[in-house]
């Protein structure tokens, strides 16, 4: 599974600022990478793995601002169009999972 988390968060005072990048530093602390600007995703191997990670979203959300979390599953990430310009780009392969013993 892949949680996508895409937001617009105010930036017109120093609070919002804070706000902002709190949020935004939670997300890389949560293992999150981003995709693009105000665009963050992370895999995850189960859909138990998923709702923990959405629940620590919920957790750090800021008081002002817009969060939209998506999530979808590997094969749906592999069907991902990426143009840069006219030209398409290859979608970078999941990572690799880990398997403990």
């Amino acid at each position: 599974m892949w949680i996508i988390t895409m937001f617009d968060l105010p930036t017109d005072s120093k609070a919002a600022r804070r706000s902002y990048t709190q949020f935004r530093k939670g997300l890389l602390k949560d293992g999150f990478t981003q995709m693009q600007y105000s665009v963050y995703i992370r895999h995850c191997a189960s859909e138990e793995n998923t709702a923990v990670h959405v629940q620590r979203i919920e957790r750090i959300l800021p008081p002002d601002g817009e969060v939209r979390i998506i999530t979808i599953t590997d094969k749906q990430f592999e069907r991902i169009r990426i143009f840069w310009g006219k030209r398409r780009k290859q979608t970078p392969p999941p990572p690799q999972q880990l398997e403990l013993f």
